[in-house]
C-alpha cells in the first residue's frame, strides 16, 4: 500500500513522469496493451463466440481476458524495468487503473451473464464503477491509507461484540467480490453441463440448479465471515428462518421442492408438449420455482411447479412424441367406399408431416342424415410445430381427390310440408306451380235463402 504524499513528492513524480526513462516506460506500457489486444483478439477468433462468456465480449477490451492480461504484463514490466536502468514510475498509476478496469468488467460480465436482461445490471455496474475509479484515485496519491484509519476510529455495538466502519466496509466488498466469483463459476458450469450430450437435459438442468445453489450458499457464508459476522449466531437464524418457511413460505419452499423432484424424476422435461388446464404449449424452461410453457401462438405461461405436482397433466411426448390427428368429411350416399377409402388412406399418407407408420386410416364412422361420414386418421411426431397446417393439408388433400374422382360432398337439404293460410295473392306468390286459386262464391247460403222467403211471406 503507498504511503500518503505531499505536495513535494507530488512534484517529484510529475517531474519523474516527465524524464526520458518514464517516457521509455510509458512505451512499454502502451507495449503491453498492444500485444494483450492482439492475444485476445487472436483467441476470440479461434474460440466459438457465446453471448454469456466472461472472458470476452462484443469488443476486445469488452471481456475479463483484455485487462487481465494487461495486469498482469504491466506487473511484470514494473519488476523488469528497474533492472535496465529504466523508470517504472509510469506503472504506479497504470497498475490500480488496470486493477480497477478488471474489477469492473469482472462484475458487469458476470452480472450480466447470470442475470441476462435484469434492469440492476447498469445500476451496479455504474456504482462499481465509481467506488473502483475512486479507490484507485485514493491508492495513486497515497490517501486509502489515511482514509482506512479514519474509518477504524469510526466503530458501533453488534450484539456482544464491536465493528468498525473500516471492518464493514471491507466485509461488504469482501462479499461482492465472493458472490461475483460464485455465480461466475455457476455460470461456467451451467454453460458445461447444459452443452453436454451424454447426460438427459433434465438431469443437466439440475445439476446446474444445485451447483448454483451450493456455490451460492458458501459464497455468503464466506462473505459473512469476512464482514466479522460470528457464523455461530445464525443458529437462532436459521430456526427463525426454519419457522418461516414451515408458515408464511411454505408455497415458496413446495413450489422449489416440486420443482427439484420434476428434474429428477423426469416426468416433465424441456420440449415435451403439455397441456396444464386449458392452457396447451411446448416446455421451455424448467426453473427451480416455476416451468415456462409455451403456447404456438406465442403466449407464455408461468406455472408454479407445485401446480405441476398435484394437478392432472397432459403430456402428449412423454413415451412417445407421436400424436394422433383425424378429420373429418362426408361424401353422397350410393359411393362405392370400398375403391374411394384405400384412396384416401393412401394419399393421405404422402401429406408433408404425416407419418407413414402408423399409417392413416380411414373409417365409416356414421350415416349422417345428409351422407356417409368418414372420419380420417393420421399420426404425426412433430406437435410443437402446430396442427392447424398439417390439417389443412390433409382437408385440401381430401378435396381434390374427390374433385378428381367426380364425387360430391353432400350440403344439408330439407323438404318443407306445411299449410299455408293468408292472402290469396301472398299464396299464390309462394306456391312454384303457377295454379288457379278458387274463387270464394258470392250466392248466399241455402238457409240464408228460406229465412229470406220466409220473411218475404
Amino acid at each position: 500500500m503507498n504511503k500518503p504524499i505531499d505536495l513535494e513528492e507530488l512534484r517529484v513524480l510529475a517531474t519523474t513522469l516527465l524524464s526520458p526513462t518514464s517516457l521509455s516506460g510509458l512505451a512499454v506500457l502502451v507495449a503491453c496493451l498492444g500485444l494483450s489486444w492482439l492475444v485476445v483478439r487472436l483467441a476470440q477468433r479461434q474460440v466459438v463466440a457465446q453471448p454469456k462468456s466472461v472472458l470476452f465480449g462484443r469488443h476486445v477490451v469488452d471481456g475479463v481476458l483484455f485487462p487481465v492480461l494487461a495486469l498482469l504484463l504491466a506487473l511484470v514490466a514494473k519488476q523488469v524495468l528497474p533492472q535496465y536502468g529504466l523508470s517504472p514510475a509510469v506503472f504506479r498509476l497504470a497498475v490500480p487503473v488496470l486493477l480497477s478496469l478488471v474489477l469492473i468488467r469482472l462484475t458487469v460480465r458476470v452480472l450480466s451473464a447470470a442475470l441476462p436482461g435484469s434492469g440492476l445490471v447498469k445500476l451496479i455496474e455504474r456504482t462499481v464503477s465509481w467506488l473502483a475509479w475512486w479507490g484507485s484515485i485514493f491508492w495513486v496519491t497515497g490517501a486509502l491509507p489515511w482514509l482506512l484509519n479514519e474509518m477504524e476510529g469510526i466503530s458501533f455495538k453488534l450484539g456482544a461484540g464491536r465493528i468498525t466502519l473500516r471492518d464493514l466496509i471491507e466485509g461488504s466488498f469482501t462479499a461482492v467480490v465472493v458472490l461475483v466469483l460464485a455465480l461466475w463459476l455457476s455460470s461456467v458450469i451451467e454453460a458445461r453441463l447444459l452443452r453436454g450430450q451424454r447426460m438427459d437435459l433434465s438431469l443437466r438442468k439440475i445439476a446446474a440448479n444445485a451447483t448454483r445453489a451450493l456455490l451460492l450458499f458458501v459464497g455468503l457464508l464466506v462473505a459473512l465471515s469476512a464482514a466479522g459476522i460470528d457464523l455461530t449466531a445464525l443458529g437462532v437464524l436459521g430456526g427463525a428462518i426454519g419457522v418461516g418457511i414451515g408458515f408464511g413460505l411454505q408455497k415458496l419452499a413446495s413450489n422449489y421442492v416440486s420443482g427439484f423432484v420434476i428434474l429428477a424424476e423426469r416426468s416433465l422435461r424441456i420440449g415435451d408438449m403439455v397441456k396444464v388446464d386449458t392452457f396447451e404449449g411446448r416446455i421451455t424452461d424448467i426453473k427451480t420455482r416455476y416451468t415456462v410453457i409455451r403456447a404456438l401462438n406465442g403466449r407464455e405461461s408461468i406455472v408454479p411447479n407445485e401446480l405441476l405436482i398435484t394437478q392432472r397433466v397432459e403430456n402428449s411426448s412423454l413415451a412417445d412424441p407421436k400424436v394422433l390427428l383425424s378429420t373429418i368429411v362426408q361424401v353422397a350416399y350410393g359411393t362405392d367406399l370400398d375403391v374411394l377409402m384405400p384412396l384416401l388412406s393412401e394419399g393421405v399418407g404422402g401429406v408433408r408431416r404425416v407419418l407413414a407408420e402408423p399409417a392413416a386410416a380411414v373409417v365409416l364412422s356414421n350415416f349422417a342424415p345428409d351422407g356417409l361420414e368418414l372420419t380420417v386418421f393420421f399420426w404425426i411426431a412433430d406437435p410443437e410445430n402446430g396442427q392447424a397446417g398439417v390439417r389443412s393439408d390433409v382437408n385440401l388433400l381430401l378435396l381434390r381427390t374427390l374433385n378428381r374422382l367426380g364425387i360430391a360432398i353432400p350440403f344439408p337439404q330439407r323438404v318443407l310440408h306445411g299449410v299455408l293460410h293468408g292472402e290469396p295473392a301472398l299464396v299464390q306468390a309462394l306456391l312454384p306451380v303457377q295454379m288457379p286459386l278458387p274463387v270464394a262464391s258470392t250466392a248466399p247460403a241455402p238457409d240464408q235463402d228460406q229465412s229470406a222467403s220466409s220473411t218475404t211471406r
